[in-house]
């Protein structure tokens, strides 16, 4: 039985997190890449409450993780934390602060549709290589 201190726990916490974001994303992308504003969207905060629940998530869950793993249990806090986790929080603020560029620049909304699973697929290379570990 899994209980709420365990790695797998916030491992689940994380990949829900990831999935709340990229709907979140994909559905201000493709509405803004259609020709949406703002001010035309009927989902708007509700969407801007997933994205927020989603990144609260993936951070809520990534730390949880590292506690679980022991990277803080020496006491260095994040100054100790190697290389790969410093790329995957770059990743997560990236992926936490583009929600509004779709409506800021609309021909950025159809660029971010395409490219910000290849900022999903850096976070996960680093979370299954561990490079500079």
């Amino acid at each position: 039985m899994m209980s709420f201190r365990s790695y797998e726990f916030y491992e689940l916490l994380k990949i829900l997190g990831i999935i709340f974001v990229f709907t979140a994303l994909g559905g201000v992308a493709i509405h803004a890449a259609n020709g949406g504003t703002k001010q035309t969207s009927r989902t708007r905060l509700l969407t801007i409450a997933v994205h927020g629940i989603g990144s609260l998530l993936i951070l809520t869950g990534g730390f949880g993780m590292l506690a679980r793993r022991g990277y803080f249990a020496n006491g260095g806090g994040l100054a100790a934390l190697p290389t790969f986790i410093w790329i995957k929080l770059v990743c997560w603020v990236v992926l936490s602060a583009v929600i509004f560029t779709p409506y800021r620049k609309p021909a950025a909304a159809r660029w971010l549709f395409i490219g910000l699973p290849f900022v999903a697929v850096v976070a996960v290379y680093m979370a299954l290589a561990k490079p500079f570990a």
